[in-house]
């Protein structure tokens, strides 16, 4: 039975509700990411040891990977049983407030240890948001799209992540700018309060969004799944393996936005807070117009031979920047950030969307691509600290690193030699063995 068509203007609502939710959603998340680099080892940790410091700061920034695995078996669970609208509204309002909770938190000069204790289990709050948000999005966009542009309009909720990182990114550029004594008081504060708008603007967009089509459809005619995740192992567990794997390619990311930051600003090189950060609000720019292109070639040419080009380039890419760096010469350090992360990471990072939804049936969809995502976003999250240990005590070894995001860079291109191509499969038969034995009985009769 064919999936009927979507209401007009649905597939286009259902895009921008993903981008704008996942733009608000991903502010929040990417903010702790700059501050953790910048701000949180002087305020939170031991300030008598800058090097320490900066390891257990970059270490909370994994804490909310850690967490989001198992924010994932809760969302997908309830995201393949109750809807992929609701998931979205609760990951939204549950970011927004655990967020501006971080910027009411008290300092370690001012409570201690409790000062880091409180961030950590706000940011653990904020990962099992994460989990559910871009699965949910991803789900929302890929059952309303076409099937003929299911990678255009799922390549929405990425655009979104983009977008909020260059927000995040701009915000912060004026605050990093601030007197010392202003930035460590309440200055870092403000891009954190500024989230509760998340909650109240997220809402209003997604209330009045329709649930999917497919798994309309899939409610009414067969039911949902009491235990998504028992079929999601019975009939999927070769297809989350590739999604966890495919997933490690966010570690270009986590060290580009994190590591690379903290390098750049380091003693060594010597490059300004301001200049760093404008260097990921241009290739977050780029990349904003980048991630469509992208999954618009994917649903002429395939998603993996786009997701390959993404992957393996971006770990040549990752060798060059890193080596930029190092130089401290600033403008080239601006065009290959741009290129590495703007243009060569956008090809993996805009089509994994449709590459990883379409791998499963309607039924499970939800469940397999957070639980699968988020753990490799997981080992991806702590790719930061692995880096800070890895650069040596003086955290200035960029060849190391660059050989380590290498390394995380090959189960991606494995994943996606050995996925099949799901570019043009009519939606209704995505996660079937139909498509492949259709595909057998093909080859067999040439």
């Amino acid at each position: 039975m064919s999936v009927p068509a979507a209401p007009p203007g649905q597939p286009k609502k259902a895009a921008t509700a993903a981008w704008i939710g996942s733009a608000l959603e991903y502010y929040d998340f990417f903010i702790y990411g700059s501050a953790a680099a910048l701000i949180f080892p002087t305020v939170f940790f031991d300030e008598s040891d800058p090097a320490t410091a900066t390891l257990l700061s970059l270490a909370t920034f994994g804490v909310a990977y850690a967490a989001r695995p198992i924010g994932a078996l809760f969302l997908g669970h309830f995201g393949d049983r109750l809807g992929r609208k609701k998931i979205m509204v609760f990951t939204l309002i549950l970011m927004g407030l655990s967020t501006f909770l971080i910027g009411c938190l008290p300092t370690r000069d001012q409570v201690g240890t409790l000062a880091p204790v409180l961030l950590v289990m706000c940011r653990v709050l904020q990962g099992i948001s994460a989990a559910g948000e871009q699965a949910s999005a991803n789900s929302m966009t890929l059952e309303h799209a076409p099937s003929d542009r299911r990678g255009f309009f799922t390549s929405f909720t990425l655009s979104g992540t983009q977008g909020g990182q260059l927000l995040a990114t701009l915000v912060f550029i004026p605050i990093a700018a601030l007197p010392e004594d202003q930035l460590l008081s309440w200055g870092w504060r403000v891009p954190f309060w500024m989230s509760i708008a998340v909650a109240v603007v997220g809402y209003v967009i997604r209330r009045t969004l329709e649930e999917t089509p497919a798994f309309t459809q899939q409610t009414e005619s067969e039911g949902v799944a009491k235990l998504p995740l028992v079929v999601l192992m019975r009939e999927h567990w070769a297809d989350v393996l590739r999604v966890v794997a495919g997933a490690l390619v966010a570690s270009v990311s986590t060290i580009f936005t994190v590591w690379a930051l903290a390098y750049g600003t380091s003693e060594s090189v010597g490059l300004s807070r301001s200049s760093m950060l404008w260097v990921g609000a241009l290739a977050n720019l780029v990349a904003l117009g980048a991630i469509p292109l992208w999954a618009t070639l994917s649903d002429r040419i395939g998603r993996r031979p786009v997701f390959l080009i993404g992957a393996a380039g971006s770990a040549v890419m990752m060798f060059v920047y890193l080596w930029a760096i190092s130089t401290g010469a600033y403008p080239l350090v601006l065009i290959l950030g741009i290129v590495t992360f703007g243009v060569v990471y956008s090809a993996a990072n805009g089509i994994w969307p449709s590459f990883y939804g379409e791998m499963f049936s309607t039924r499970v969809r939800l469940s397999g691509m957070a639980i699968g995502t988020q753990i490799g976003f997981a080992i991806a999250g702590f790719a930061v600290t692995f880096a800070a240990q890895i650069a040596g005590p003086d955290g200035d070894d960029w060849f190391a690193v660059a050989l380590f995001t290498t390394a995380l860079c090959i189960p991606p291109v494995l994943a996606a030699l050995t996925a099949r191509e799901t570019h043009k499969i009519p939606t209704e038969l995505l996660g079937t063995r139909a498509p492949r034995e259709k595909n057998d009985r093909e080859r067999v009769a040439a």
